[in-house]
């Protein structure tokens, strides 16, 4: 679904994305039977939409580095710090968070939190400007001395960091879909547009420079595809996804990029302008290779699940 969407708007794409693969996905594979009941069906219906706050100004890759702490007192979670980069930060009204419960832990102090917008000590900060995906929300969340229900922790405390690696696990194969839909929808732009333009008594598709681009563009896209079907398949299946998760997102989001600035070569001035679609993906493609964990991080991932097999 976020494929085929974000062949025309990849701030939509995104929304989808986010919402069910991220804030949703979370309660739904590990909050008990009371919070799924209480906040699954309006999340699902599209009533409502969810946020999901793990980043900070301080902790991005370093998801455990996090700033962010809750304080257990009087059956309530005292939650004081900030989210950055958030989806549907100003616009979400449920939200899954993550803060130290323990900072003697480490990354095993962590635990997540099922909060709601119009909470007291819980407000929206900055929304940010961004270069693209300029239709989706993405703003700073701001917790000062908010009181979370106890029964708002999903899972056990200092859970929360072994559930976002799974999440975002998952989320990597989103943003894979949301980057092929991007490089799918820069091709199908590139392919009307080359045999529309007329130049020196042909159209561009009858030049093999352009067909040369053309080509590529279709096998490096067919196999991305390929590579994030695996992992789609085999999280269905519930098999670990940590390596084909991470292939499919680094090898669709940097192919994306490169179709993209391929499809701007092939229209030219015309490219450049925002009367033409491609323009838009160009702005819209780069957050690919940096959300849900960058390229360089895809590849950590990537080669210690090779090392880790001899």
């Amino acid at each position: 679904m976020s494929e085929e969407i974000s062949r025309v708007d990849p701030s939509i794409g995104l929304t989808v994305a986010a919402h069910n693969g991220l804030c949703t996905n979370h309660i739904y594979s590990f909050a008990n039977e009371s919070l799924k009941k209480k906040y699954l069906p309006d999340l699902t219906t599209g009533k409502k939409l969810g946020a999901w706050g793990l980043t900070e100004n301080v902790s991005g890759s370093d998801a455990a580095g996090m700033a962010t702490t809750a304080e257990r007192k009087n059956g309530h979670y005292v939650v004081n710090g900030s989210k950055l980069f958030i989806t549907h930060g100003s616009v979400g009204e449920t939200a899954v968070i993550t803060a130290i419960t323990d900072k003697e832990k480490g990354k095993n102090g962590i635990s997540a939190f099922i909060v709601e917008k119009g909470w007291e000590g819980f407000k929206t900060g900055k929304k940010e400007n961004k270069l693209g995906m300029r239709a989706s929300d993405t703003a700073e969340l701001i917790f000062e001395n908010l009181e979370v229900p106890a029964e708002n922790l999903i899972g056990e405390e200092g859970q929360g960091f072994k559930q976002c690696m799974k999440i975002l696990d998952g989320g990597r194969i989103a943003i894979a879909a949301l980057s092929l839909g991007i490089a799918q929808g820069a091709l199908d732009a590139s392919l009307k547009y080359s045999q529309e333009r007329k130049q020196f008594g042909k159209s561009l598709s009858e030049f093999q420079g352009i067909q040369f681009k053309l080509a590529d563009m279709a096998t490096e896209i067919s196999a991305a595809r390929l590579l994030t079907y695996k992992a789609a398949s085999m999280k269905d299946q519930g098999k670990e996804i940590n390596l084909s998760a991470a292939m499919a997102k680094f090898y669709a989001s940097e192919i994306a990029t490169k179709a993209t600035n391929e499809a701007i070569q092939i229209h030219g001035g015309y490219g450049f302008i925002k009367e033409f679609p491609v323009e838009k993906l160009y702005r819209d493609v780069k957050l690919m290779t940096i959300g849900e964990g960058t390229s360089e991080v895809q590849k950590m991932v990537i080669a210690r699940n090779m090392l880790n097999m001899f």
